[in-house]
């Protein structure tokens, strides 16, 4: 299935995603507990800026402001009748940008997890979260997404659900889950467990990975445990700007520019092709990334202790890929 994603990757050996949404949209005067996919119709200039950003830092990659835009998440603000309008326009706008970067830019649609807990577990049926992705889906693509992105996810059933949701729109997709409990999502899967279910999917990502999580050594260990099971599709990296630090009345990440550039150049040297940042990833983090990653030579596969070396201790002493489970989570070292 060819599309700009597809074509972006037969001619290049990486790719930068974008950085935050939230963050930024923050810093726009976002109010906690403010739905940021209204914005799409009331504030759409800002999002604009948003994507803006990403593409003036170099992203080739950028997300829609349409993470929680299902059903199940917009019905707490009563808006679940206007999921197919959102999709729709956060797309629109991205198209916008995108078009004038002079340049191939690549709109993703994003799809956050349905925040509901799906069965056995809980009471959200597959054929129901199918139908909430499907929905989505189609409005991302009739505003001109080229490919969905689903993310943040934690649970396989959810990740299933979405896969066949982005079959029946036609449209290809990228999946990344989050993996922040000693190495493994809060549902428990491991990356080489993903790496595994991702082949199985009748309707395969184009490319597979992991976002968000504790921080971005974490995170490469993460990418390190996809490498390790051997798949051949291309993995995404897209890892917090540093740990979460509540200062002055907000949450403050505290990860540098310098950090994210090394933390970027240490992901395509572990094997991951598609490279961003998650929360608290801002402009200056992405012309970071990409200044590095454009300039510095490729080097060997790092070892572990590279990464906690370059980007601070792990959060936990087990990957979750060596059956111990979660461990608990030592005390995190100073960052460079």
């Amino acid at each position: 299935m060819q599309n700009a994603l597809t074509r972006l990757l037969e001619t290049r050996d990486w790719l930068m995603a974008d950085g935050a949404t939230g963050t930024n949209l923050f810093n726009m005067g976002l109010s906690s507990g403010e739905p940021p996919e209204l914005w799409n119709t009331d504030k759409p200039d800002n999002i604009r800026k948003l994507y803006s950003l990403a593409v003036d830092a170099g992203s080739d990659i950028f997300l829609t402001n349409s993470f929680g835009g299902n059903a199940s998440r917009l019905k707490l603000h009563d808006a679940q009748n206007r999921v197919r309008e959102l999709n729709r326009v956060a797309a629109e706008l991205g198209r916008e940008v995108a078009d004038k970067a002079g340049r191939p830019v690549v709109v993703a649609g994003s799809m956050g997890p349905t925040g509901e807990i799906m069965e056995p577990m809980g009471t959200l049926t597959h054929a129901l979260a199918v139908e909430m992705f499907h929905e989505q889906a189609e409005g991302l693509k009739e505003g001109g997404a080229d490919v969905l992105w689903v993310e943040t996810i934690s649970a396989p059933e959810e990740y299933a659900a979405a896969a066949e949701a982005a079959a029946l729109a036609g449209m290809g997709w990228c999946g990344t889950m989050s993996f922040d409990t000693a190495g493994r999502t809060m549902m428990g899967m491991t990356s080489a467990q993903m790496a595994g279910m991702v082949e199985k999917l009748a309707h395969p990502p184009i490319a597979f990975g992991a976002n968000c999580g504790v921080g971005a050594a974490d995170l490469m260990r993460t990418i390190l445990g996809f490498v390790a099971a051997g798949s051949e599709r291309p993995i995404i990296a897209k890892g917090n700007a540093g740990i979460p630090r509540y200062h002055d009345g907000h949450i403050h990440y505290d990860g540098t520019p310098e950090l994210m550039a090394d933390y970027a150049c240490l992901a395509r040297d572990a094997g991951a092709t598609i490279i961003g940042g998650c929360c608290g990833t801002m402009p200056e983090h992405l012309a970071a990334m990409h200044e590095a990653l454009s300039t510095r030579p490729r080097g060997p596969r790092p070892t572990l202790e590279d990464i906690s070396t370059r980007l601070g201790a792990f959060s936990s002493a087990s990957d979750g890929t060596d059956g111990d489970g979660p461990a608990p989570r030592e005390r995190r070292g100073r960052r460079r």
